[in-house]
Formats: C-alpha cells, sequence, structure tokens
C-alpha cells in the first residue's frame, strides 16, 4: 500500500473520503468492511454475451448471401446485431453482483438494484441444500438472495461467509 493510500478528503456532502473514493464514517473506519464480488460468475457471463453478440452480428451478416425466399435488407442485419448486443448486454447484469457489509447494515446488489438490510433484521446467512447461491435469512422466513457468494467460487465463498458472520457478530444486536 502507498503512504499516501490513507489519507482522507471531504466529498460534497461533507463526510469523509480515502483515497480510493471510499466513503468513511467518522470515527475514520471504511463504510463497508466488507465488499464481495464473485469471481468466476462474471467471467461467464463475460464469455456467453461476447459469444451471443458475435453468433447474431455472424447471423446477420449471413442473412443475404443466399435466396431463402424472403428478402432480408440491411436494416434487418443491423436488427439482428442489435438484438445481440441487448441479449449480450442483459447477460452482463450477472457481473453486477456485490455483497456489502458494514455498520449500518448489509447491501445486497444483484442483478438490477440494491438493497441495503439493517442489521436488525438480519438473522444469518446460509447455502439451501444443493443451492447456487447464499441466502440472507431475515424474519419470518423470509430471505434475499445473494447472487455475489456463489458456490462455483469455492473456497473464495466460504471465506466470504465466514468473514459476513465474524462481521455479523460483530455488528447484529444480540
Amino acid at each position: 500500500m502507498s503512504a499516501h493510500a490513507d489519507r482522507t478528503t471531504a466529498s460534497a456532502t461533507g463526510s469523509p473520503v480515502s483515497a480510493s473514493g471510499e466513503a468513511m464514517e467518522s470515527n475514520g473506519e471504511p463504510r463497508w468492511l466488507m465488499v464481495y464480488r464473485p469471481r468466476r460468475s462474471p467471467l461467464y457471463a463475460t464469455i456467453a454475451a461476447v459469444v451471443v453478440v458475435i453468433v447474431h452480428v455472424v447471423v446477420g451478416s449471413l442473412l443475404t448471401i443466399s435466396d431463402t425466399g424472403a428478402n432480408f435488407q440491411t436494416s434487418d442485419q443491423i436488427a439482428m446485431g442489435l438484438i445481440g448486443v441487448v441479449i449480450g448486454g442483459s447477460m452482463m447484469l450477472l457481473c453486477r453482483a456485490r455483497l456489502r457489509v458494514g455498520a449500518e447494515g448489509v447491501g445486497i446488489r444483484n442483478l438490477l438494484g440494491e438493497r441495503v438490510f439493517d442489521w436488525s433484521i438480519v438473522r444469518g446467512v446460509w447455502y439451501p441444500d444443493s443451492g447456487n447461491w447464499a441466502r440472507l435469512e431475515l424474519p419470518e422466513d423470509e430471505f434475499s438472495p445473494i447472487l455475489a457468494i456463489q458456490a462455483n467460487d469455492g473456497d473464495r465463498a466460504v471465506a466470504a461467509m465466514a468473514e459476513f458472520r465474524d462481521l455479523q457478530e460483530r455488528f447484529a444486536p444480540r
């Protein structure tokens, strides 16, 4: 770590910000003590998205090669490529998964938005039987999926679960 990495400045709202841009609490501790993202799923999603876009662009460019009875025009070829871009972009939403844990609670960002759960309603984190990702256990048998902690990440996922539980023990009311 560089010597200036722990310097702080004030953000536009007046709260301190570390050199890396991370919001910090008034006690000098980062707002989020744990930030976890999956490693393998984004790689798989990126590869699949690129393949989908390439296939659509190639098929779109080949539409006018032979006479099939249908009259394909340049706009059809462009539309086929754009359909591939839309599908590929949708697949890239899988790269957004993130889990953040700090004093204020647990932030889970899955495909579209992020939800922050206060520690007072967090009961724990667990893997369901033969599940692909972890779940945040909430009151009254409710849960929220945590797409960031995935079984295919192996030991990294186990370490994230352990770190989560340590922070839960530190911050959750007893």
